[in-house]
């Protein structure tokens, strides 16, 4: 073989070689997701979920209001109903013989409520009216109505009520609570009365 024929072969064998050791084409590769999207994703998701978050504590807010306003309520109309009745007990009456102004043993018990509803309102202050029916003058049972109020504060103040929170005043026959000339209308008017002049906007319960 001639030298150059021989050169050619070598360098044709060498070509094949290279081309057979050359570099491979890069694997395909599976696309990635765009960014944005998933971004766009992400907060769609989040705002959802915080719509809903929001919406549970706005819900529960007006549920703790609710509840707040109806325990107040109750409290108010607890209190109106324990105020109102200390004041029907400050207001019960108590009855007297004919012509006497001694505390009776039935009307003991009313002053004992008296004197309970008293040392649980320290700011409480009671005026007491002492009262006849039409029988005697107006002089006798102007004295008369007078010693029974005085009886009634003197059984307050001996439970330890102090005498500075009870008035006493004497209206004798002149304003009866039962209109009659027979002794079931003078039987009512022989009475003591209770008023309260201060310290009775909100009252407890003894």
């Amino acid at each position: 073989m001639k030298p150059v024929s021989l050169l050619f072969v070598i360098g044709l064998g060498a070509a094949v070689v290279a081309g057979a050791c050359g570099p491979k084409a890069p694997p395909e590769t599976a696309p990635t997701p765009n960014a944005d999207s998933i971004s766009a994703a992400e907060r769609a998701r989040a705002d959802s979920a915080a719509a809903a978050q929001a919406e549970a504590d706005r819900q529960a807010r007006e549920e703790a209001e609710r509840v707040a306003r109806q325990r107040a309520a109750d409290s108010m109309a607890a209190i109106g109903r324990t105020t109102e009745g200390v004041r029907n007990m400050v207001a019960a009456m108590i009855h007297f013989d004919f012509d006497r102004s001694n505390i009776r043993p039935d009307d003991a018990s009313t002053l004992d409520q008296k004197v309970a509803i008293l040392q649980a309102n320290p700011d409480l202050r009671i005026r007491i009216g002492g009262h006849c029916d039409e029988r005697g003058s107006d002089e006798y049972n102007l004295a008369l109505g007078n010693r029974r109020a005085q009886s009634a504060k003197q059984y307050l103040v001996s439970h330890g009520i102090d005498a500075s929170r009870i008035e006493t005043q004497s209206w004798g026959e002149e304003r009866p609570l039962v209109d009659g000339h027979d002794e079931g209308a003078w039987s009512q008017n022989r009475r003591d009365e209770f008023e309260i002049i201060g310290g009775g906007d909100v009252l407890r319960q003894p």
